[in-house]
Parts: structure tokens; sequence; C-alpha cells
């Protein structure tokens, strides 16, 4: 390339540096003027149209560009950024191979050959790439790069089972072909160690792990030692490990609680056979009486320094009863109090102690006699931390007859009394910080829920929000409270204060995909999108990012490992991007998306056509639920439900079940209304198909379709479950006519070829714009014409009953629910029957008789619709009143001064409020949707 050419793409460069886009198309067009082959411009020039979003002009410059086959490293690169944003990892991989096939003695190709496979996660041409540079260039990290690469094929989902093996032999054969030991670096040998383990080979892995160097490097780094305490227990040598351990404890001073843990497993390792014989068990009390002894010294010279000591004698203590093997009766107890008395006043006391307090009888009396006793003043914060974890223990042991509402209206009130008398500790503290006696209302908070658990009155509701808003009031930091708002205010039928809060949270990256499903479960039912109101609509988008992000960027993470030589990290960042890619949360977004996403843009077979595509991807994945149910707490006795279950709105949670119930009826729904078949898709496909997560599916789209599960429907409410046998029975009915009107392949791909011409000038590589001869059906005889399935206008009639039997209750969730199931039920009926609006298609064959059948369905849907719309307005005007707000002040009973009438007052003008504008809103947006589809 000229100096002076150079000099002209530099602003090009600078354009897309600075997301000037528009500015460096320009540039290029300038420049291709003059040099209208050069393929450098041509490929800035197709970043430049793909950040642009005009996909079909960079996909014909790409092809462009790619037929070239360039070897220069700025087009590379610029065709790398171009082919990754078009998902085109496959043209990706050849393009470099191309350019490494034509300079073999270049290493930096060669390497980036090796990245491209990476990248698709094409390991087995990745190793080979990896193999054949080793052999080139002798340098030892290529071998560990083809080593880690036949890792990671036989971890595939998609390699067969006895592959594995000969895989993970081939992947030591290489190790051990190096000539530098796999010692000289940390993760290096952690690759060896990994393929040992894998392949059971524990000796020669033990061999490794005893010469100085495995010993060095297992006592510096971390994941190098966990995966000897693995092969220490997979070998059997819980005992030697454990003696091992005790050496470190002793010795090194080591307060690792896996320390104390491998000391445990050892003084049991007779007793993990199903029978153990009577010569076993008295070993293995032998082992209980030195191990006791060794901790209790611990625990003495530790003191209040470290807990370990304490958490391996009561450990000790669960396994000898468990085993039966326990000789003192009352040493479970016993080691309670002590525990109880040395860390009472940590805010970790609970978290310590509650897989040992599930206490029974005498125990249990003793115990609870225990933490009644005395507790101390409220004057110091020690004092309040340990007030605040008796209270927590004494609560987990409740017992049925414990829970009247009586008894549990009084505990909130003695846990209100005790916040408000510990608040003036915090008074100096900054804003930053939690304020000590928090957990005083988050237990009040969590009473008031479970008294509205027993006993329905959502007055219990009211004084659980007006409690956790003055505390966030005074610490604005705790964001489990802020949680536990969003779920209440949800089931409280107020969606925009759940929404405020949850957007204070400030939620980043990934906690996108672990915690989105506090606001956008099952969404659509607050969702006024069809009236306009893209808020929750927007909320699905933001949080989706982290899913786009991570295609773009956990790749380069991996990339990175391999060129550190980070063995030991990179099939965690895979593992990462696989669990982010196939999210079980990112496919509830995206279902609940597409659901309000039909109620505010006009349904089009473009719409159709795109949603088909991307939901057939997602039937293919095997999803993994990353979603956090436990960072919400949790202080609810252990024989009552959680507080997470507790506040699930409509007691049902959103997870396997409820997508694959879903997604099938729309897959369905827009198969049937879509001309694209599978060779229509792959033909107009732009990335590359997304492989599918786990094994290959059994049977074919349409027989899997057709399954449905009873655990699957098992997570649906009952009018969901209404809904998809409507759309089921829907489906069944018209199948037959939108198979036998739907066009052949070829006039499909013929027509999108000449409407990508049209649109760039170019044509569509692989598709002759021109239909072959006799493209339209041959002539078929029009199936039967069969009247409506009874259930399409009975589950428009069987809705409006039950919408008649909740909405006058106290929260408006339930009527909403009704209402927006029943307007998705009614755009299903037109996504159906779009296709047969066309006068020409029903006239050319000849269905009149079975449009006729249409209308009446449509206006008994539309009348029912309207009528829901009325209730819901005559409600949301009652929402507004005066009088409302009142009857939620006079509902609290809060004991305080602070949490006066004028406070209440505004609480209750938020959820009213709240309320009003969502059944206003759905209201309008089920007005507006009869308008559009009524005829």
């Amino acid at each position: 390339m000229s100096i002076a050419l150079d000099r002209q793409i530099r602003p090009i460069y600078d354009s897309l540096d600075t997301g000037a886009n528009k500015s460096a198309i320009v540039g290029c067009n300038k420049l291709l003027k003059k040099h209208p082959k050069n393929a450098l411009v041509q490929a800035l020039k197709a970043l430049a149209l793909v950040r642009s979003q005009k996909v079909e002009e960079a996909l014909a410059l790409c092809d462009e560009v790619l037929e070239y086959k360039p070897t220069d490293d700025a087009t590379l690169n610029a065709m790398m950024h171009v082919l990754r944003g078009l998902g085109r990892h496959k043209d990706m991989i050849t393009m470099y191979e191309a350019a490494y096939k034509k300079q073999p003695a270049n290493e930096e190709l060669g390497a980036q050959t090796f990245f491209a496979n990476v990248r698709a996660n094409n390991w087995k041409s990745a190793q080979q790439v990896a193999s054949k540079m080793y052999k080139q260039f002798q340098e030892d990290r290529y071998l560990y790069w083809s080593a880690i690469s036949t890792v990671l094929q036989a971890n595939d989902p998609n390699t067969a089972a006895e592959m594995r093996t000969l895989l993970y032999k081939l992947a030591l054969r290489l190790i051990t072909s190096s000539p530098a030991s796999s010692h000289v670096h940390p993760d290096r040998f952690h690759l060896h160690l990994t393929i040992l383990r894998e392949l059971r080979e524990f000796d020669e892995a033990m061999a490794l792990l005893e010469t100085p160097n495995g010993q060095n490097i297992c006592q510096t780094n971390l994941a190098c030692n966990e995966i000897r305490r693995d092969i220490m227990r997979l070998r059997g040598a819980l005992e030697d490990e454990g003696r091992r351990a005790e050496q470190r404890i002793l010795n090194k001073n080591d307060r690792n609680w896996l320390e104390f843990l491998s000391v445990v497993d050892g003084t049991f390792s007779h007793l993990t056979v199903s029978k153990p014989s009577e010569d076993a068990r008295e070993q293995c009390l032998s082992k209980v009486s030195n191990t006791l002894a060794l901790f209790t010294k611990i625990s003495v010279q530790d003191g209040k320094k470290d807990r370990s000591g304490l958490l391996g004698l009561l450990e000790l203590e669960s396994r000898s009863r468990k085993h039966g093997i326990s000789t003192d009766p009352t040493r479970m107890v016993q080691l309670l109090k002590q525990y109880f008395e040395t860390f009472g006043d940590k805010a970790c006391c609970y978290e310590d102690l509650k897989p040992y307090v599930s206490l029974e009888g005498g125990d249990l009396a003793a115990w609870t006699e225990f933490l009644k006793a005395s507790p101390p003043p409220l004057s110091t914060t020690e004092n309040v931390k340990r007030v605040i974890n008796t209270h927590k223990l004494l609560r987990y042991n409740l017992s049925a007859s414990e829970l009247t509402v009586e008894a549990e209206s009084s505990r909130a009130v003695l846990y209100i009394e005790q916040y408000l008398e510990g608040l003036p500790l915090g008074k100096d503290l900054p804003v930053t910080e939690l304020q000590h006696v928090d957990d005083f209302a988050i237990l009040a908070a969590s009473v008031f829920v479970n008294i509205w658990k027993l006993n329905g009155d959502i007055k219990y509701l009211y004084n659980a929000v007006v409690l956790l808003e003055f505390a966030l009031s005074q610490s604005k930091q705790a964001f489990q409270m802020r949680l536990m708002l969003i779920r209440i205010y949800r089931l409280l039928g107020s969606p925009s204060v759940a929404l405020e809060h949850y957007r204070l949270l400030g939620i980043k990256q990934v906690q996108n995909d672990t915690l989105s499903h506090f606001i956008l479960s099952r969404a659509s039912t607050f969702s006024l999108a069809a009236s306009g109101d893209l808020t929750l609509s927007t909320e699905c988008v933001e949080s989706s990012q982290i899913y786009i992000s991570n295609s773009q960027e956990t790749s380069d993470f991996v990339i990175r490992a391999f060129s550190g030589e980070k063995y030991s990290q990179i099939p965690q960042f895979i593992l990462f991007e696989n669990w982010l890619d196939n999210s079980l949360q990112r496919d509830i977004v995206k279902l609940e998306y597409l659901r309000m996403r039909i109620t505010h843009e006009v349904i089009s077979s473009e719409v159709i056509d795109l949603e088909l595509i991307e939901l057939k991807f997602v039937f293919d994945r095997i999803h993994h639920d990353n979603r956090d149910l436990e960072i919400i707490p949790n202080y609810q006795p252990r024989d009552v439900e959680s507080f997470n279950a507790q506040t699930m709105m409509f007691e049902k949670s959103e997870g396997h079940g409820w997508v694959w119930s879903f997604l099938k009826s729309y897959i369905k729904a827009f198969s049937q209304a879509s001309d694209l078949d599978d060779v229509v898709e792959e033909k107009l496909l732009v990335g590359d198909r997304p492989q599918a997560a786990g094994p290959a599916k059994t049977g074919t789209l349409k027989e899997r379709l057709a399954i449905r599960e009873k655990e699957e429907l098992a997570e649906l409410t009952s009018d969901e479950l209404s809904l998809i046998s409507y759309a089921d029975a829907l489906a069944e009915w018209l199948e037959p006519f939108h198979d036998h009107v739907r066009p052949p392949a070829s006039v499909v791909l013929a027509e999108a070829a000449k409407q990508t011409e049209l649109k760039t000038g170019m044509p569509l590589k692989g598709v002759d714009i021109t239909p072959p001869n006799g493209h339209v059906k041959k002539e078929e005889d029009t199936p039967p014409i069969t009247e409506a399935p009874e259930d399409l206008v009975k589950f428009f009639e069987n809705m409006k009953a039950r919408f008649e039997t909740v909405e006058n209750a106290e929260s408006p969730n339930e009527a909403l629910h009704v209402a927006t199931l029943t307007q998705e039920a009614f755009l299903l009926f037109v996504i159906e029957t779009l296709r047969f609006k066309s006068a020409s298609v029903v006239k050319i064959h000849k269905l009149g008789n079975l449009v006729a059948k249409f209308k009446p369905i449509r206006a008994i849907a539309a009348g029912i619709l309207k009528d829901m719309a009325g209730s819901l307005e005559k409600m949301s005007a009652l929402e507004g009143t005066s009088e409302k707000r009142r009857d939620f002040v006079s509902a609290c009973m809060l004991p305080s001064s602070q949490m006066d009438d004028d406070f209440q007052m505004n609480i209750a003008k938020k959820v009213t409020d709240s309320r009003k504008k969502v059944e206003e809103g759905v209201a309008k947006g089920l007005m507006r949707l009869c308008s559009t589809y009524e005829q």
C-alpha cells in the first residue's frame, strides 16, 4: 500500500475508533472511486456498515473481500471484526487458513488461525493447527495449546462418550512428549494433573505431586492445590490427606476451612462404605477422640481470633451423630452454646450455626432456653448483633403451633421496637454504611409476609413495605431490603415502584443474568406496551445486553488466557460463556419481550419471520439456570416456605417447563404463519447457525413441538395452562390450510433475492433471482373446511368468567394476569389468521368458507376484551381516590412516631398511583388492540 493511500485511510480508522460510522462510510466511498478493488478499504467500509446495522450491504462487500483471499494484517484484522459482527466464525477460519497456507512461515498468521478456531469452539481444528505450529516453530506453548484443545474437545457435550478417553490419552501423550517438565509453569502443571485425574492415573499424578516442585506449586497455587485434594479424594486417600491437613494446621497455623474439612473427612474415612464393620467403627471412634483433642486445642489457642476450631468441633459432632458414634448426647448443645458465647456478636454467627441447629426434643428445649436467657441491652453494636442472632436462631426452630397470627404479630412488634431502640447507635455512620439494626427490620418484614401467607390479609404486606421503606431511608445501601420490597410491591400490583427500587440497585454486567428475574419474571402481566409505554420492554432489552457483550468479549478473554498460558482459567471462561449463551433467564426475558412486542408493533410477516428463526435457535438449547435465588434474605422457620417461595408471583416460578411450554406455542404459531421452511432459512441466515447445546435432539421439529410433558405444564398457572391448550387447538385446526397455501421455497428465495438487490444493488449470493418454471404449487384440492374447535370460543368465555371472580380482589394481579393472557390469545389468533387476510390468497385457494368462520371468534374475543378493559378502567378510577390511600394507612399498625401518617400516606400514594397506572394502561392497550385487529 502506498504512503499516500495510507495517509488517506488514517481518518477512516479514526472515525471507526470514535464511532463515527457514517463518516467512515463516506471516506471509504471516496477512496473506492479511485481504488475500487482495494480490499482494505472495502473491509473497512464493511465494518462501518456492520456497526451501522446495514447488514445486507455489509454482506455483499464481505463476500467480495473474502474472494480476494487477503494475507495482509490490516485487511485480515478488519475482516475479523466484520465477520465477528456478522456471526460468521466459519468464514473467519477459512479466511485465516487460506492466508496461513500462502505464508506458512508466518507465525502470527498461524496463531490467528488457531484463535479463529478457538472463537468458534472448533477444538479439533484448533488442536491440529497448534500441533502444526509446534512442529514448525518448536515452541513448547504450542504443544500445550494442542493439549488443552484436545481436552476441550473431549469436554464438548457433542463429543461421543467413547471418544473422550481416547482424546484425554492423546492430550497426555502430547504433554509427556514435551522436552520440558510441566513443573516449569503452574498452569501447565494444572493441565497435566487434570488429564491424569480424568484418566484416573492416580499413581502417576501422585508421583508428580510428591516431587519438591510439585509440593511447592500446590502450596502457592490454589487451583493446583484444589485439584490435588480432588485426586486424593478420588483415590480413596482421605485418611492420608487428613493427616497431611492436620500437619498443616499444627505446623503452619493454616486456618483454611478446607483443611479442617479434610481432617474430618479423614476421621470418618472408615465409615464411608455402606455397611462398616465393628472394627472400622472402633477405629473411627479412636480417630474421633484424637480429632476432638486437636480441634479443642485449636479453639482454645485461637479464642476469638478465629472460628475454625469451634466450627470444626461442630462439624465433628454432627458427623458423629450422623454415623451413630456420638458418645456424649449433650455435646452438640454445649458446643452451640460455646460458639454463641464466643462469636454471637459476629454477623456470620447465624449462617455458621444454621447447619447444626436443626435440633429436636431435649436438645431443642435446652438450646431454646439458653437463647431466651436474659438478652443484653441494646447499648453497643456487639449487643445488637448478639440479639439479632438470638432472634434468627430462635425463629429457625419455631414449630407450627408457635406460628399463629397473634404470636407472629407479637414478634413483629418486638423486632420493630428493638430496631428503633438500636437505631441511634448508627446516627454518625456515613451514608455508604449499613445500619447495625437493619436485620431487625428484615426480620419484622419477614414476619409480616408470613402472617399474610397464614391469613391472606393484605394489610400485613402494607406494614412490610412501610417498615422496609423507612429502614431504607436510614440505610440507603441495604440492597437486601430493596430486593424484598421489589418482591412485595409486585405482589401488591405496583410494578412501577418495584422497578424504581430495582434501578436503584445499580445492576451491572452479569448481575443482569442473575438478578433480572426479580423484575422481569412474568413482566408481561404488567406491560403497558400495547398502550405505547415501553418501559418494561426497554428493561428487557437493557438486561439482555450482557449476552451480546458475552459473545463478543468472553472469547477475547479466552484468547488472552491462551496467550498468557492460563490453562486453569480457559475451561472456566468457556463454561462461563456457555452458561450465559444458554442462560434460562436470557430466554425467559426473550419470551417476555416477544409477548410485549406483539402488543406494540403491528403484526407482520417480517416480525413473524425474524422471531421464528430466533425461537428455533432457543428451542435447541439445554438451558442453565443462573438465577440467584439465595441472595434474598430468608429468616423464616425451617418447616415454612422460604421468603423467596412465599413472595413468588402466582406461587409459580418461571423455569425450564414454562420456557418450553411457551416456546412450543409460539414456534407452532409462527411456523404456520411464516413462509420460511428449513431450506429458505438456511439460505437467508446471516451468521453461522448456533450449535445446539447438548446431544442432538431426536425427532423432527414438528414431533418435538407436539410433546407436552406434565413436568413442563406443572410450572404454569391455571390461566397460562388454559392459554397453552387454546394455542394447541388453534394450531391444530389451521395447520392443513397453512400447508396448502404456503408458497414453494424457490418462490420465497427468489422474492428475497429480488428485494435484497433492490436495497443494495448487489445480488444475494447463492440464490437465483428468477423463479424456476412451474414455480406455482401443483393444483391440489383444498383441505375440507372444518368447524372451529369448541375450545377456541370456550376459552374466551371461560376467561371472562375467571376475570369476574378476581376483579374485586385487593391486589389487581390476578385480574391483570387474566386480561393480558386473554389479550395474548387474541393476538395468537391474529398471527395464525394473518395469511388469510389477503383476498387473492383466499380466492385462489377457495378458502372463503374458512375465513367466514374467523369473524365470529374474533368478534367474541374483542367483545370480551372490551368488557375487561371497561372493568380495569373502573378499578383504576377507584385506585386514585383519597379513600383508597386512607384505607392503606389505617391498615398499618406500626408502633412508631417516626413512621407517622404522613410517611405512610406517601407510601400509600406510590402504591395506589402505580396500581392506577398499570390498570389504566392495560385497559387502554386492550382497546387499542381491539380497534386494530377487530376486523
